[in-house]
């Protein structure tokens, strides 16, 4: 399958510091890409490069079979890259609906949205995501009645409204319950039957149920690259992230 998102001898400096070292990285389309790495490894900073957040001293980010390194993030986001932050970014005095509503590709203005007749089509697919984020029974109450992992879980959907070709996921699962990150981790594995998904996570037992293809970051370079069963018996790895001896036989 071909590559959507290819990046190729990438550096990054803050503050006088080097993030990102000569980093060479790849998504496949469709693909579910879990992303680890101790503090500082640069995940996050990975993923302000690609939406455009921060501009690289060198290197180059290809997404779709285009050149986005120097891009504005509001052009990455039209070119289909979204990206879910810790917390979440949602309208809180609206309702559920309405935050699906504004997230549909093609009506973000919100007073447009809001304000403008909304489809048939349209509210088929807003019922369609909210069914699919398990929110449907909360359509219409607002947001900042809902708990902790159902705002995550309408953030996932509004970003799915936005129709993306890559998501981008920094540790959604977060301050949730047990019952709340295994819904989220199915919920995670059923976009990426449709869209290509990078989740940056540090919840090794969320890693272990969704992970196929797992990438280990350390200082701003890759460390390993693979399957999770092979990588989590990588001796540096070990030493570096998961802990020496505590993922033994994975």
């Amino acid at each position: 399958m071909a590559n959507i998102l290819e990046i190729n001898g990438l550096t990054t400096e803050i503050s006088g510091y080097t993030i990102l070292d000569k980093l060479d990285f790849s998504i496949e389309e469709n693909e579910l890409r879990v992303v680890l790495g101790p503090n500082g490894a640069g995940k996050t900073t990975l993923i302000d490069m690609i939406t455009g957040r921060y501009k690289p001293k060198s290197g180059k980010i290809v997404f779709n079979g285009e050149n986005i390194t120097r891009m504005a993030p509001d052009k990455i986001f039209v070119k289909g890259i979204s990206r879910k932050f810790q917390v979440p970014n949602l309208y809180e005095t609206l309702s559920v609906y309405d935050n699906i509503m504004v997230s549909l590709k093609g009506r973000r203005k919100v007073l447009k949205s809001l304000f403008g007749k909304v489809t048939k089509k349209d509210n088929d697919r807003i019922w369609e995501i909210l069914d699919f984020i398990m929110l449907a029974n909360k359509a219409e109450d607002s947001v900042d009645t809902l708990g902790h992992g159902q705002r995550q879980w309408l953030e996932l959907g509004m970003l799915v409204a936005s129709e993306p070709k890559l998501l981008l996921l920094d540790e959604p699962t977060t301050g949730m319950t047990e019952e709340g990150k295994e819904k989220t981790a199915e919920l995670i594995q059923k976009i990426a039957q449709t869209h290509a998904v990078m989740f940056v996570e540090h919840d090794m037992d969320i890693v272990r149920k969704i992970a196929k293809k797992v990438t280990v970051l350390a200082q701003g370079q890759i460390l390993a690259e693979g399957p999770l069963s092979e990588v989590v018996k990588n001796e540096e790895v070990k030493a570096v992230y998961l802990g020496k001896g505590r993922y033994d036989g994975a």
